[in-house]
This record gives structure tokens, C-alpha cells and sequence, in this order.
């Protein structure tokens, strides 16, 4: 008789319970021509993918993997059928059940995601940034009805993304444009530069150069007759209503109204001390290590603004990150991953954010301004900004700002607002937030069109 060969090709899934969090973890088993294992593991509810695995030992049923870089293992056995793997995974000196599932998890739930036919015509464009001298690719809503129509041109948030915002398997960008076009406006959704189909290098750009991008929409659609040229508005979400502050701020002429959604009213490196906190503090991560962190932070953060050489500051903060190991021997794969961060610091748009003050840029808006955050966004905290945006908008008569009971940083109706939420909760964005922003748009821009 054959003697049976347990094999782990392919994809795992199970889901980590962590205290009071649950999260989706995935495990990609390939086998080497060589008969070696080797693979990567995802965790979608925290955004991260294609973590190398550093080792991986399949003896008879057992199973032993090594994720170094995360200075993680996870030690389970085959069940006799091949299709599940009981186990427990390990990290920090904790011990947490885990079962592996062969296979994809199931897809998750978008009931908000819309479907074709649309009641409204689509239109690829190309939009050119004469300033960098690119293109981005991006997609123009028109509504049903008589033109010419006002108009909306989304910017999204940190990090390069496409042009519906696609983050945690929602798709914001793309359920508002849906909505907002059923109501009477056209509107423009880019793919940030270097993303889809744009051009352009996301590493050597700042905010202050994504404003350009964002007017080069606005322009774009100054120059197309099916739009009404003295209602065309910008939207942004978190770093994008940023870009959106700026650009109201530096075209008066050219931007008629702005929805600011999540937006900061401090500079980054404050954004960045208290998002570290209030998601630490929400996971039950003890005070000691909070401040321990945060101490961490402020070294690299000093490091960044004092230290212009990247090569230099890229050394200083790596050398700090290793004492995070305390006193171990990195590994190859720790080593590549503290020395990957750490360039990342070094990029022109960290650099930028950590010092750009919004409150100057909020003063000169005079426009028509929507603000909107969750108070559960644990991101961009409403009690660090909502005060300091309120208080820059207080010249300006026609600015609205809103705090939205019970709703996270992406505007879904959110139990924690911890960002492991985010790929759980059905829904895309709430539809208080879907509905203020409309009628305050109507309000605006004079859209008489309805659903």
C-alpha cells in the first residue's frame, strides 16, 4: 500500500481570538522544486499582506512555522483528512488557540456595494497634472437629467490607493459616488499616482504635491460642458480632506464647496502620537508600554526633523527600532523589516506630514466646508481636532461641522473603532453620513435631483 503523503499546498484561513478582537488570518503554502516549504501569511483586518515566512517544517502531521519579522510561530497538527489544522500561535510569550480551514475564506458581505446597470453614464478619463507632468487615470459620473451639473472630485486617504478608496474589501469611494450621483451630481474619482492606471511615483511626491493633483481634476472638469464650472467641490478623507483644505484654500476661485471627511486639524506627528495611543489603549495594551512607545516615537520623530540626510537618519532610526529587540540578535528577515520602516520614514511625504499645520490653510477657506468625524475614530481623534478645525473655521459663516455618534474612522457604525473592525462590519459607510453629505451638498450646490 501507497503511505500517504500529508500535503499543506495552497490557502488556510482561520480566525485569531485576541481578548476582545477576532482576526481573518491567512496562510499560503507552496512547495520549491526542491521539496522545501515556504509560503507568506496575510492578516486582512489589520492591512497587512505577504509576510514572509521564515521557516516552515512539516513533519509526518506536524506543522511548525516561523514568521520572524513579526516574531511570530504558529505549531499545529494536520487532521487526518487534510482539510483542517489545529494549532495555536504564538507571540510575545502569549499562546492563542488557532484552527486553520483549508481554502479561501468566504467573500465578505458589501451589501452597500453598487451593481450595474447604473441609472447614470460612466466615463474613463485621463487627467493631466501639467505641474508634475503626469497623467491619472480616473472615472467621471454624470446623472441623469439636464446639464450642466455640479460637481464632486474625491481625493483618498494615506497611503497608495485606486480610485474607490479600495481598503479592508470596502470600496468607500465608490458606494458615495454611486450615491451622490443618484442624486443629481457628476463626479471624479481618481487612482492616486503610481496606482492603476495613473502615473507618477508615490515616494517622491508630498500632500502639498497631491493638491495638484486634486485641482488637475478640478480643472479637468472646468473644462467639460456637462459641468455646471461654478459648482465643482472637493471631497476628501482623512490625509485627502487635507489635500481638499489645501486646494479650497490656495483656488478660491476654482473650488465652490468642500466635505471634509475625518479630516486633521493638528500637524501629523500629533495625529500620530495620539492615533498610537487610543489604539493601544482600546486593545488593552498596558500604560507602561504605551508610554514606552510613545517615547519610541518621539526619538525617531526627533531623528526626522533634525537629521536632513536620509541615509543618515535612515541609520539613526534603525538603530533605534533594534533596541525594541532588547539587546537579541536580529535576523535577516527582523533586520530587512526594521531597516524597510525605517526608509519609509525617510520618505519625502513622512517627512512632510509630520510637520504640515492645517489651522493656517483652514483659515483662508472661504468657501461653503462640511467637516465630519466619527467619534469613535480612533485615527484622527475628534477631541484633538475638532476643537483646533472649529476654531480656524470660526471666520468662516457657511462651514458646518459635525460630530457623528457611534461611527469609526471610515464613517461604518463601529463598536470600538479599532481598525481590525473595518473588514468585519458589512457595512461601507453609514447612512447618516451618506445622507448629511448629500443634503448639505443639495443645500450648496443647488442639486434639486433626488434618488
Amino acid at each position: 500500500m501507497r503511505r500517504f503523503q500529508p500535503t499543506i499546498e495552497g490557502t488556510w484561513n482561520g480566525r485569531l481570538a485576541i481578548g476582545s478582537q477576532s482576526l481573518q488570518l491567512l496562510f499560503h503554502f507552496k512547495r520549491t522544486p526542491e521539496g522545501q516549504w515556504t509560503g507568506a501569511l496575510d492578516s486582512p483586518d489589520q492591512g497587512a499582506f505577504g509576510i514572509a515566512f521564515s521557516k516552515v517544517v512539516l513533519e509526518g502531521r506536524s506543522l511548525s512555522v516561523r514568521v520572524d519579522s513579526i516574531a511570530g510561530e504558529f505549531v499545529g497538527t494536520l487532521s487526518e483528512d487534510g482539510k483542517q489544522i489545529v494549532g495555536e500561535w504564538r507571540q510575545g510569550g502569549n499562546r492563542f488557540p488557532l484552527s486553520l480551514t483549508v481554502g479561501e475564506p468566504p467573500k465578505p458581505r458589501r451589501p452597500q456595494e453598487p451593481q450595474p446597470p447604473f441609472p447614470y453614464r460612466t466615463e474613463e478619463v485621463r487627467v493631466m497634472n501639467r505641474t508634475a507632468r503626469i497623467e491619472l487615470a480616473g472615472t467621471l459620473t454624470l446623472p441623469e437629467g439636464k446639464p450642466p451639473f455640479p460637481a464632486v472630485v474625491f481625493f483618498t486617504g494615506s497611503g497608495a490607493q485606486n480610485r474607490d478608496q479600495e481598503i479592508f474589501g470596502h470600496k468607500p469611494f465608490l458606494v458615495l459616488a454611486d450615491h451622490l450621483t443618484r442624486n443629481g451630481f457628476a463626479t471624479l474619482r481618481m487612482d492616486d499616482r503610481g496606482v492603476g492606471g495613473s502615473q507618477g511615483d508615490p515616494r517622491t511626491a508630498t500632500t502639498l504635491d497631491f493638491v495638484t493633483d486634486l485641482l488637475s481634476g478640478v480643472n479637468f472638469l472646468r473644462n467639460r460642458r456637462e459641468i455646471d464650472r461654478r459648482q465643482i467641490g472637493v471631497l476628501g478623507h482623512s490625509e485627502g480632506a487635507l489635500v481638499a483644505t489645501l486646494a479650497a484654500a490656495r483656488a478660491p476661485r476654482e473650488v465652490a464647496f468642500a466635505v471634509l471627511m475625518a479630516p486633521p486639524g493638528v500637524p501629523g506627528e500629533q495625529i500620530l502620537y495620539r492615533q498610537a495611543e487610543l489604539i493601544a489603549r482600546k486593545s488593552g495594551v498596558s500604560d507602561a508600554l504605551i508610554e514606552s512607545n510613545r517615547q519610541l516615537q518621539k526619538r525617531v520623530f526627533e531623528i526626522l526633523k533634525s537629521e536632513k540626510d536620509n541615509a543618515k537618519a535612515k541609520q539613526a532610526v534603525v538603530e533605534e527600532l533594534l533596541k525594541t529587540l532588547g539587546g537579541a540578535t536580529p535576523t535577516d528577515n527582523q533586520r530587512a523589516t526594521l531597516e524597510s520602516q525605517a526608509e519609509s520614514y525617510t520618505l519625502p511625504w513622512f517627512r512632510a506630514f509630520l510637520q504640515l499645520d492645517p489651522v493656517p490653510h483652514l483659515r483662508r477657506v472661504r468657501c461653503p466646508v462640511l467637516v465630519l468625524i466619527g467619534s469613535l475614530d480612533l485615527q484622527v481623534d475628534p477631541d484633538q481636532n475638532l476643537p483646533v478645525i472649529e476654531k480656524a473655521l470660526g471666520g468662516n459663516k457657511r462651514a458646518t461641522i459635525r460630530r457623528l455618534d457611534g461611527l469609526n474612522h471610515l464613517f461604518q457604525k463601529a463598536r470600538t473603532g479599532l481598525i481590525t473592525e473595518y473588514a468585519q462590519i458589512e457595512e461601507t459607510i453609514n447612512p447618516t453620513a451618506l445622507n448629511l453629505i448629500t443634503d448639505w451638498l443639495k443645500e450648496v450646490a443647488g442639486s434639486k435631483q433626488g434618488a
